[in-house]
């Protein structure tokens, strides 16, 4: 089939919403969602007690963290296979070669982007609202949910770009999930296994839905950004 047929193809698969076809995005979705959720729910707090607390080795802290936001996938992939596989210490739970395994390593890759954003945003705001929310009686830890309602608007943007990046993942899940037909296949390892098989029209549409996604989030860190700002003004 040549390109143009294949993307006609494609096309067509959208349109009409082929069962397979939805069934891998809908897995991708729930996979990405949940596990920016799950490193919301942990980053977020833990990233404004590291921006407020004083403890010695912080900085070390601080480094680790921001250094592993450029973790590679693969690694992230090789970390919970090992720890979910039968040798390991939860292979008990006979999670490996699931949507949830993949949902973990993929709330690995997220959680320190939270973390590292919500500390450099929480900081900068202690640092400009402080003596005010002293005032108020709000120190230290106390001040931690009046900073993160404050700073909402620079968190979405944050968790919208781990949510991009956790959407494009492609080794982590293949290795924790197995790429297994109507099981763990998903759109980026989807995408590799049908481009490497030749079949053309399933790649590209779900390459369109990638696409379309990567878009759609771009464009609503711009418009969160916007409201940010305007708010702050």
């Amino acid at each position: 089939m040549d390109v143009a047929g294949a993307f006609a193809a494609a096309l067509r698969m959208i349109v009409t919403l082929d069962p397979a076809f939805v069934q891998v995005v809908l897995l991708s979705l729930r996979v990405t969602l949940s596990a920016v959720v799950l490193a919301a729910l942990v980053g977020l707090p833990l990233g404004a007690v590291l921006a407020l607390s004083r403890f010695p080795g912080r900085s070390a802290v601080i480094v680790v963290v921001n250094t592993l936001m450029g973790l590679p996938p693969v690694v992230a992939g090789l970390v919970v296979f090992l720890l979910l596989s039968r040798s390991g210490p939860l292979g008990s739970l006979g999670l490996l070669f699931t949507p949830t395994a993949m949902i973990i390593a993929q709330t690995l890759l997220v959680l320190p982007i939270v973390i590292a954003l919500t500390r450099q945003v929480v900081e900068d705001l202690w640092g400009e609202y402080r003596e005010h929310l002293l005032s108020l009686g709000q120190d230290g830890l106390s001040a931690v949910p009046t900073l993160l309602w404050d700073a909402r608007f620079a968190l979405a943007t944050a968790l919208l770009a781990g949510f991009g990046r956790a959407s494009a993942e492609v080794g982590a899940v293949l290795i924790v999930g197995g790429n297994i037909a109507g099981a763990t296949r998903t759109m980026t390892t989807s995408i590799a296994l049908e481009t490497s098989k030749g079949d053309l029209p399933l790649a590209l549409g779900l390459g369109l839905v990638l696409i379309a996604l990567t878009l759609a989030v771009n464009a609503l860190i711009f418009g969160v950004s916007r409201v940010g700002a305007r708010y702050a003004g």
